[in-house]
């Protein structure tokens, strides 16, 4: 290949690198705009008059709250969406990114629906960027201790924060939105006594 041609072609390849790295940029920026704003995550129309997570969000703007969610948003009326559907760190970001970027390509071509679960679900670091210490009052002396009192269950457990404190599943406010069929099938990981069909 003569040189000539070789430097045309390096010549188009950081052209083409260097848009791309703008359009990636502005696109990243002007997303990160528009997540803050709830009513963007719920523009889009899975169907005429059917916005998407259309449930969710009537749950996450109730108020007395009647989900997890919603009790967040109460507790700070500036919580949005993104603040525990954003990423933390470097990979979480990208993470959240590359999907987004995934719904909207099928959105745009037409082959979308509701979601009837997270792909990816949160991660616990997704939690900890704002709950980096349990409020767990002590037990009274007659009670057992508190689930995340034990040290055990608040490190390497193998338990993800969402798999019991569900956030937009209606719950209990008084029990700090936990379903007990659900928490009882995560204990049973490893506590026997709590399988289905024993005692």
């Amino acid at each position: 290949m003569p040189d000539r041609v070789r430097g045309t072609l390096r010549y188009a390849y950081a052209i083409g690198a260097a848009g791309l790295f703008v359009i990636v940029s502005v696109g990243w920026g002007v997303s990160d705009h528009l997540e803050r704003d709830d009513d963007f995550c719920t523009s889009c129309h899975v169907a005429p008059g059917r916005p998407l997570h259309a449930a969710i969000r009537r749950g996450f703007d109730a108020q007395p709250a009647a989900t997890l969610a919603a009790a967040h948003r109460g507790e700070r009326g500036d919580f949005h969406c993104i603040d525990c559907h954003g990423g933390v760190g470097v990979r979480g970001r990208m993470r959240v990114k590359a999907l987004a970027a995934k719904d909207a390509f099928f959105y745009v071509i037409g082959d979308f629906e509701e979601p009837s679960r997270m792909r990816w679900p949160l991660w616990d670091e997704d939690c900890r960027q704002c709950h980096d210490v349990f409020d767990e009052r002590a037990a009274e002396a007659w009670q057992s201790p508190r689930f995340h009192q034990l040290p055990l269950h608040n490190a390497a457990l193998g338990v993800d924060c969402v798999e019991c404190h569900r956030a937009h599943a209606v719950g209990n406010p008084d029990g700090n939105f936990l379903r007990a069929p659900e928490v009882r099938r995560q204990c049973a990981r490893c506590h026997s006594e709590y399988e289905e069909g024993t005692g």
